[in-house]
């Protein structure tokens, strides 16, 4: 199973994947004008403007659900993991797929707009929606949605859960079994309740959660801020293999920071647009 796992991994993240990510990025980025810095305020305001109704959630709630797989192990371990295998260099490309690739998210959900339906009395839509409505490719929106039902329900959530349950170990030092038995209890109340349920308690949950996340990182800052310089200078250094130390693994440092990059925001990854079913980005897009 290693062997077949460490295949495919070699296949889906080889060189040309990582560098089409980053390409496909850039070129997004351009085609919108750097949308995602030309509208930040646009952003902000159509945020708290989309409402919830019977169909859909609100815009609030969708970032919020959005965020809840974002903020949290997504950052802190596979940025950890990042460091490790690609050195501080790592840092730097993970800045760059976040700053380029949320034009990639931006087009990827705006597109989950155009092709959504409604079903049942709820809105549905996401890649396997637009690549078969818009390109007309079936066969490929079927294994789309056989892969991202694999990945969403048995492996994403297990690193989740592992990185969960080895902090309070570390910390509590709680079995990993007793930990695993909670998540279990109060996931469940909170999935089957439907979509409805999981964005109730994600807009709650998740503005106290990533304001924690942000002042904690702040005050790691500011009680280091003389480090501040030498830090920021060691990772630039490091992603172009300035630096003498790191200078010999400057691939590693785009791989892994392209990696765990995608990881952590979800560009380009066919999941972010299934959480983000509400109009804003319609509304981006034709000021784009």
């Amino acid at each position: 199973m290693n062997e077949v796992v460490g295949w495919l991994n070699d296949v889906l993240w080889s060189t040309p994947m990582i560098y089409f990510c980053l390409g496909v990025g850039l070129l997004f980025s351009i085609l919108t004008r750097f949308l995602q810095v030309r509208h930040i305020k646009e952003m902000v305001l159509l945020m708290f403007k989309g409402k919830s109704s019977e169909a859909g959630v609100s815009s609030f709630q969708a970032l919020s659900i959005a965020l809840s797989g974002r903020v949290g192990t997504g950052n802190i371990a596979g940025t950890a993991t990042a460091i490790a295998f690609g050195g501080p260099g790592a840092v730097f490309w993970m800045w760059m797929i976040a700053f380029i690739g949320a034009s990639s998210a931006f087009i990827e959900s705006t597109l989950a707009q155009i092709y959504k339906e409604k079903q049942d009395g709820l809105y549905r839509g996401g890649p396997a929606y637009y690549i078969e409505k818009g390109i007309g490719w079936k066969w490929y929106a079927v294994i789309f949605a056989f892969s991202a039902l694999l990945s969403m329900s048995l492996l994403m959530p297990g690193i989740q859960a592992n990185s969960i349950a080895v902090a309070v170990e570390n910390a509590f030092n709680l079995n990993a079994y007793i930990t695993a038995s909670i998540l279990i209890a109060i996931i469940g109340v909170i999935i089957f309740g439907g979509v409805k349920r999981i964005a109730n308690v994600a807009q709650f949950v998740v503005p106290f959660m990533a304001l924690a996340y942000i002042l904690l990182s702040l005050i790691i800052i500011m009680v280091n801020i003389k480090e501040l310089p030498a830090v920021i200078s060691l990772i630039v250094s490091s992603a172009f293999g300035v630096d003498a130390a790191f200078g010999g693994i400057i691939g590693l440092a785009i791989a892994w920071g392209v990696k765990r990059g995608i990881y952590s925001n979800e560009a380009g990854q066919g999941t972010g647009p299934m959480r983000r079913q509400q109009p804003m980005y319609l509304t981006l897009l034709n000021k784009a």
